[in-house]
C-alpha cells in the first residue's frame, strides 16, 4: 500500500516505496558541479566533466548564460530577426536555433519561444545585411565542443567564432555601449557628377577621398535625425543621437572595380539612418547638393534626404566597454573582446561578405542605379517650400530597393 506523508497545505511528501518523493516548489538538491574548465581557443569555454548534463537528454541539468559572436552573409535572409509561423522569410535566427537544437545546446520546445533562453540580439539587421560581428546572449547547456558542434549545424554562410560566459543578467542589447557599421561600395559614386570615368575606369583621388572624409566627420557628436528617418518628429527627443566617428578608408581593387569602405561608430541608429547619413554626403560630393544642407539637415525644417542602396551596409562589431571595465577582470568571466578570432573574423569578410558585395553589384548595378535618382530629389526645398513628399521619396526609394526594406536598426 502506498506510504503517505502529508504536511499542512496538502503538499505530497512521499510516494510509493521505491520511488522518489517530488514536491513541485522545492526540486531535490543537486551535487555542486566542479569549477568550470579553462576557456580554450575558438571555443570559449567547454562543459566540466560530470558538471552540467548531456545536454537535450540532460534537461534537469541548468543552462548557463553565454554570449555568441555570429558572422553571416545576409544575402537570401529576410533579416537577423526571427519571425515565429512566417515559414517562407527565413532570418539568420531560424539558422541559428535550428543548429542549436541539433547541436544539443537548447531543448526543442525553446526553439518556438525564445524567451525560454532568454535570447537577445545585440543589434537587428535587416533583409540583406550581413554581420561581421553581431553577439547574441541566451542561456545554454554548457556541452562539449559547442562552437564545434553547432557550425557544423549551420549552412557556410553562418557561423559561430566564439562564446564566452557572462553574468546573469547580461543583456546583449541594453548593455551594448556602441555598434559599428561599415558600408562598402564602388567609389565612382564619391566622383562628380560631371567626371566621365566609368565604373571600371575610376579611380578616387586623395583630394577627393580627403574631402569625403570632411564631409563624414561633420556628423561626429550629437545631431537631430529626425530627416534621417521616418515616422519622428523633429521634436521627438528619441531622433537625437550621438556618433563618435565616421570616416573612409583607403579604396581598393576587387574584379576592376575600385570599392572603398565607409565605417560609422555611433551608440544607436535608426531605422535607415546610416544609409541616409551616406546618401547625403554622395548628393554633396557629386554636386547635388550644397555642403550647407548637411547642416540643415539637422534642423527641425524637413529635408529631402536620399537613402542609399542597402548592399553594402553590414554591421561590423558592437562594443561593451563599460560591461569590460566591471567584470572583464573580475576573474570569473572574460572581457567581451575577439582578439583572438580577428583572424578567421577578417577570412569571413573576404570568403563571404566581400565577394557578395562586389559580385551582386555588378551583376544588379544597384549603386549606379540609384545615383540615377538624385536629379529627382529637390534639396533646396524645406517643409515651407515645394518640397518632395514623404510618400513621394519613400516610392523613389523603393523602386530602387525593388520595394524591400532593407538597413539596420537598434
Amino acid at each position: 500500500m502506498a506510504e503517505v506523508e502529508v504536511e499542512a497545505g496538502g503538499k505530497r511528501r512521499r510516494r510509493e516505496a521505491g520511488i522518489e518523493a517530488q514536491e513541485p516548489q522545492s526540486p531535490q538538491p543537486q551535487a555542486q558541479a566542479p569549477a568550470q574548465a579553462a576557456p580554450t581557443p575558438g571555443n570559449g569555454l567547454k562543459r566540466a566533466a560530470g558538471g552540467e548534463g548531456d545536454g537535450a537528454g540532460g534537461g534537469k541539468s541548468p543552462k548557463r548564460k553565454v554570449v555568441l559572436l555570429l558572422v553571416y552573409s545576409g544575402k537570401g535572409y529576410h533579416g537577423m530577426q526571427r519571425n515565429v509561423g512566417s515559414a517562407q522569410f527565413k532570418t539568420i535566427e531560424d539558422e541559428l536555433v535550428s543548429a542549436l537544437v541539433g547541436a544539443g545546446c537548447i531543448p526543442e520546445n525553446h526553439g518556438n519561444d525564445m524567451r525560454k533562453m532568454s535570447f537577445q540580439r545585440s543589434a537587428r539587421t535587416d533583409k540583406g545585411v550581413s554581420a561581421a560581428g553581431q553577439i547574441v546572449s541566451l542561456k545554454l547547456w554548457l556541452i562539449d565542443n559547442l562552437v564545434e558542434k553547432v557550425n557544423e549545424n549551420l549552412p557556410p554562410g553562418i557561423k559561430i567564432l566564439g562564446m564566452r560566459r557572462v553574468t546573469g543578467r547580461f543583456n546583449s542589447k541594453n548593455t551594448c555601449d556602441a555598434r559599428t557599421y561599415f558600408y562598402m561600395l564602388p567609389t565612382f559614386a564619391l566622383g562628380h557628377k560631371d567626371e566621365g570615368a566609368g565604373p571600371e575606369t575610376f579611380r578616387l583621388s586623395t583630394c577627393a577621398l580627403g574631402r569625403v572624409n570632411k564631409l563624414l566627420g561633420c556628423y561626429k557628436g550629437t545631431h537631430n535625425f529626425h530627416n534621417f528617418t521616418s515616422g519622428k518628429g523633429p521634436r521627438d527627443p528619441s531622433a537625437k543621437r550621438y556618433i563618435m566617428e565616421m570616416f573612409c578608408e583607403a579604396p581598393f581593387v576587387r574584379q576592376g572595380v575600385e570599392f572603398a569602405v565607409l565605417k560609422v561608430k555611433g551608440q544607436s541608429f535608426m531605422m535607415h539612418q546610416i544609409r541616409k547619413m551616406i546618401g547625403l554626403v554622395i548628393a554633396v560630393v557629386r554636386g547635388y547638393a550644397a555642403e550647407a544642407i548637411m547642416e540643415q539637415s539637422w534642423g527641425e525644417a524637413k529635408v529631402d534626404v536620399p537613402k542609399a542602396p542597402g548592399l553594402g551596409l553590414v554591421l561590423d562589431t558592437v562594443h561593451f566597454e563599460k560591461y569590460n571595465q566591471r567584470f572583464g577582470s573580475d576573474g570569473v568571466h572574460q572581457a567581451l573582446e575577439w582578439t583572438d578570432v580577428e583572424p578567421q573574423r577578417a577570412a569571413f569578410k573576404e570568403d563571404h561578405i566581400y565577394p557578395t558585395i562586389v559580385t551582386t553589384e555588378q551583376e544588379e548595378q544597384s549603386m549606379a542605379n540609384w545615383l540615377n535618382t538624385l536629379p529627382i530629389h529637390d534639396f533646396t526645398a524645406t517643409a515651407s517650400g515645394n518640397q518632395l513628399t514623404d510618400n513621394h521619396s519613400k516610392k523613389m526609394n523603393d523602386d530602387v530597393d525593388g520595394g524591400s526594406d532593407v538597413g539596420e536598426s537598434d
